[in-house]
């Protein structure tokens, strides 16, 4: 067995600024991690809850370069930021996909006095006319890599990539720009400044996920044990969303004769098989009440299905977490 001591430190780096900075506190929170953060200006903290953790917050544009430079060992950012600034060493791999949060889309935005552009196809076709023109289609992006890998795989090769750190929302109307291309969760930005979305013009859907330095983590024992810890504890969590605990109470002479009738009934058997225990009543009738866990698209049929038993009542709750018999995260590491 690892013994943790206290400088076996696993640092996790998460977003100090934007849209994912309270998501990712707030998340984390709800998966029992919560972070102690003594106050805004300290750019350290502590997760309680998992001794030898430190949390450092770092700007999202940023983290990627933490954890591949080995300062941090885990990170929570954006899918597209993580895709537009990793290198192609690989020290870096992305060990959960969506976490759930922070959801947005990398998108273009076309002025809405092109009406003749509503696609993708069309806006290939006005880039080979502005090439015929000598000219270039302007797109101002904070995201190059991926906007020009996107528009590559559309077959279209005649524009210019215009970087801008500030609001490109205003980059037609000024004209230093044509179109766009953004983050957007809802489109209302967009809309309010006279931009449009067009059929096929998603670069990419994106959500926060979890990254990891392979390397700082696997080569070193009492890192590992702590990373599997962090990553299970989330991954439970998730995994508890899709699950319900329901308690039925049903009447029966013959427990035996219960637990087989469940059992015959695949929506009900729960994940290994029911939970069944005596309830002492007042009329002194044989009642039982049968505690199974149940997938989120099972709920209601297997609440129609304990009404079919003769169940009295029934209580639904969800539980924290839902771990298996042996964790894989070692593997999502390595």
């Amino acid at each position: 067995m690892v013994t943790l001591g206290s400088d076996a430190v696993l640092k996790v780096a998460i977003p100090s600024d934007g849209a994912l900075y309270e998501s990712t506190l707030l998340f984390l929170d709800s998966c029992g991690l919560r972070v102690n953060q003594e106050n805004r200006r300290r750019y350290t903290a502590s997760i309680p809850f998992l001794e030898g953790v430190s949390v450092i917050f770092q700007r999202s544009a940023d983290i990627t370069d933490k954890i591949e430079e080995g300062s941090a060992d885990l990170g929570v950012l954006g899918h597209d930021r993580y895709l537009e600034l990793r290198k192609e060493d690989r020290l870096t791999k992305v060990v959960m996909r969506n976490l759930g949060f922070g959801a947005c889309s990398l998108a273009l935005g076309i002025p809405d006095s092109w009406i003749d552009v509503s696609s993708i196809a069309d806006l290939a076709d006005l880039a080979a006319e502005f090439h015929d023109k000598g000219e270039s289609l302007r797109i101002a992006t904070k995201s190059p890599r991926l906007v020009e890998g996107f528009l590559l795989s559309n077959g279209i090769s005649h524009f210019s990539l215009v970087q801008s750190s500030g609001t490109l929302e205003v980059a037609p109307a000024m004209g230093f720009a044509d179109i766009i291309a953004d983050i957007t969760s809802s489109g209302t930005t967009m809309r309010e400044n006279h931009l449009k979305t067009i059929q096929g013009g998603t670069v990419i859907e994106s959500e926060a996920c979890l990254i990891a330095n392979k390397n700082t983590i696997t080569g070193d024992s009492k890192k590992l044990v702590l990373a599997n810890r962090f990553i299970e504890i989330i991954h439970a969590h998730m995994n508890s969303k899709e699950h319900f605990l329901v308690t039925a109470n049903i009447q029966s002479e013959c427990v035996d004769e219960l637990a087989r009738d469940i059992l015959k009934r695949s929506v009900v058997e729960g994940l290994i098989g029911p939970t069944i225990s005596k309830v002492y009543s007042i009329d002194s009738v044989d009642w039982y009440a049968v505690t199974v866990v149940v997938d989120r698209s099972s709920l209601m049929e297997s609440v129609r299905n304990f009404r079919e038993m003769g169940a009295l009542s029934m209580t639904v709750t969800q539980p924290n977490y839902v771990f298996q018999s042996e964790s894989d995260n070692s593997g999502r590491l390595i």
